[in-house]
Order: structure tokens, then C-alpha cells, then sequence
């Protein structure tokens, strides 16, 4: 969608994220997956006929695209800026208020906070930790502009991410992402999604529930060593006690 000189394609891109049904939406599709659109009825909390009319006009805006496989219409987000986009309106939307509710809900709600994907990459805690560590050992720069280093390029290609395909993206190779969480930047970017894909292959990250992601047994030594950090700084806190309801 153009904005415009006059702000008009401005005003409509808000004016689709203005609806809480469609926020809730985009939000869910931040894990990169394709969504039926009975599932995305579902964690909206609407009725399906409700929810496609709601996802027309997100599909009609460009922030999402569907697919169709026989009966089923799936969707997703449009796209990395798209995921973008939603990701640091969410970091500067107010923040949540403490989890009520059961034990299982705020351990649930701790995990998404500590580690999760942002679409292809690295987010919550453990991806603002990833991002510190990689300007500290001065492998990221931002003195003109943020900027992988010589000492990072060769830190990426020792870790085994192919270095070509990093150049040869489309979209930027780094870029900062506000984290809705922790209200301070992530990595994201062609070097995010790698990083998040080479974790996972090496066995230091794994998949939890939903956009959860959990750190393993030899991630914690083997990611600590590769940013050069202390190992108990990957601790993840403890899970907040419920404010109200049964454990």
C-alpha cells in the first residue's frame, strides 16, 4: 500500500490495524506459519463468517496473502516489512498488564516473553541478549547506521551460516526490531533469520508452544560461548505467580 503524499494510504493501513479482530490477527501470523482461516477465528474469539470479512480486507490492504488448498484458505503475513511492521507497533503499543489467571497461564506467558520467534527471527529476552552481545564484541556497529563488521562477518561464517546468501538478500542483511516484551531492540533481518535457523539446527533452540522457543541443554553453553557471554546469563527468570485463580 502507497502512502502517499497526502497520507491517505497512511491513514488506511491504520485504520485496518485500528480493529482489535485484525491486531489479533496479524499478531498470531508472527510466527511465520500459514493459518486456516477457521484457525485464525478461533484466537480472534469471532465467528468465521465474522473473521473473513475481517481477513478480505487484510488481504486486500497487502498485509496479508492467502492461499488456497482445496477447501481451506490459508493465510499469511505479506511478508518480512509486514512482520515488521507489526512487531514494533506492538513494542510501542502500552504495556500488558501482569498475567492473571492460572499457574499454566503465567508460565505460558514468562516462556513467550523469555525466547519466540518474530517471524523468521529471534525475539523476546534471549533475542535482545543475542543483539547486546554482538554489538559488545563489536561484530554489529551502529556508529553510521547498523552494520555487520569485518570481525562479524567472519564471526557469521565461523558459526557455519553461509555468508553468499547473506549478501545475495533482497531485504536488509541487519536490521533492529523493537521487542513488544522487553521494549528494547532485537535482531532481525537476513541475519536474524539466520541466526534463528542455524540455532535451531544446531540443537541449541528448539520449538515450544506457539511462538515459544526453548533454549536446551547445549544451547545454553553453546550459544554463551559463541557470544561470548557468561552462561548464566541465558537464565531465563521465573515464571510470575498467578494473580488470580487456581494453580
Amino acid at each position: 500500500m502507497s502512502v502517499g503524499t497526502d497520507g491517505r494510504g497512511m491513514s488506511e493501513l491504520a485504520a485496518l490495524l485500528a480493529d482489535g479482530t485484525r491486531a489479533s490477527i496479524c499478531v498470531a501470523l508472527l510466527d511465520g506459519r500459514a493459518w486456516t482461516a477457521g484457525e485464525l477465528a478461533r484466537r480472534a474469539g469471532v465467528a468465521p463468517s465474522t473473521a473473513s470479512d475481517h481477513l478480505t480486507r487484510l488481504v486486500r490492504g497487502g498485509l496479508l496473502v492467502e492461499e488456497r488448498q482445496g477447501r481451506h484458505r490459508y493465510l499469511r503475513l505479506a511478508g518480512p516489512s509486514v512482520a515488521q511492521l507489526i512487531e514494533d507497533l506492538a513494542g510501542h503499543a502500552p504495556a500488558a498488564p501482569p498475567p492473571t489467571g492460572s499457574l499454566r497461564a503465567a508460565t505460558a506467558t514468562a516462556a513467550l516473553a523469555y525466547a519466540r520467534t518474530c517471524y523468521d527471527h529471534l525475539a523476546g529476552r534471549l533475542g535482545v541478549l543475542v543483539y547486546d552481545a554482538l554489538l559488545a564484541e563489536r561484530r554489529l556497529d551502529r556508529s553510521s547506521g547498523l552494520a555487520l563488521t569485518p570481525d562479524g562477518w567472519a564471526w557469521v561464517a565461523g558459526l557455519g551460516v553461509p555468508v553468499e546468501v547473506l549478501r545475495a538478500a533482497r531485504r536488509p542483511v541487519v536490521r533492529d526490531c523493537l521487542d513488544w516484551t522487553e521494549r528494547r531492540p532485537h535482531l532481525a533481518g537476513a541475519l536474524g533469520a539466520a541466526l534463528c535457523r542455524r540455532f535451531t539446527d544446531l540443537g541449541w533452540i528448539s520449538p515450544g508452544t506457539g511462538r515459544a522457543v526453548r533454549l536446551t541443554p547445549t544451547g545454553r553453553p553453546g550459544l554463551a560461548a559463541a557470544l561470548s557471554i557468561p552462561e548464566h546469563t541465558l537464565d531465563p527468570p521465573a515464571a510470575p505467580p498467578p494473580t488470580s485463580g487456581r494453580a
